[in-house]
């Protein structure tokens, strides 16, 4: 089964590449792969509390992560799954794509803000992109819900 690869993180545009994955997955009879990922920063204390606030980072993510889980299966009938992973975002993506044979189409969204620009991770995965085991897919972080439906 063809799976769609998107990721949860904390921006606003990752709802719209949420939707859109669970859109397509839905009418293509494909799944979703949620994929998290804790930046290595957050853990450059002592080894105990290190611990402790990766425990609390992953609990944070499974707790987000149900919310679209929720919403997925009851309203789309996919069950995703959730990977967390912990590294720089961009170097995970790119590692989980290469683990994963099934991912077909990696899923982001895009910052709808002409100033900042699309966003670190497209940024980045899309100077890449020539070199990726799979096409992306961008999501522009300003489609409304409707327009999304119509185009998936």
């Amino acid at each position: 089964m063809r799976k769609f690869l998107v990721v949860l993180d904390d921006s606003t545009e990752c709802l719209n590449a949420m939707r859109f994955a669970a859109l397509r997955a839905a009418r293509t009879g494909g799944g979703v792969a949620v994929l998290s990922v804790i930046p290595p920063e957050e853990f450059n204390h002592w080894i105990g509390v290190g611990d402790l606030m990766r425990e609390e980072a992953r609990e944070r993510i499974e707790v987000h992560f149900e919310v679209f889980a929720k919403w997925m299966r009851d309203k789309q009938g996919v069950d995703p799954e959730l990977i967390i992973r912990e590294g720089e975002p961009a170097d995970e993506i790119i590692q989980q794509l290469s683990d994963d044979p099934d991912i077909g189409v990696l899923v982001l969204g895009a910052s709808g803000d002409r100033k900042k620009g699309p966003g670190p991770l497209v940024t980045q995965l899309s100077r890449s992109a020539g070199d990726l085991p799979v096409p992306i897919t961008i999501v522009p972080g300003g489609l409304s819900k409707e327009r999304l439906e119509a185009i998936t």
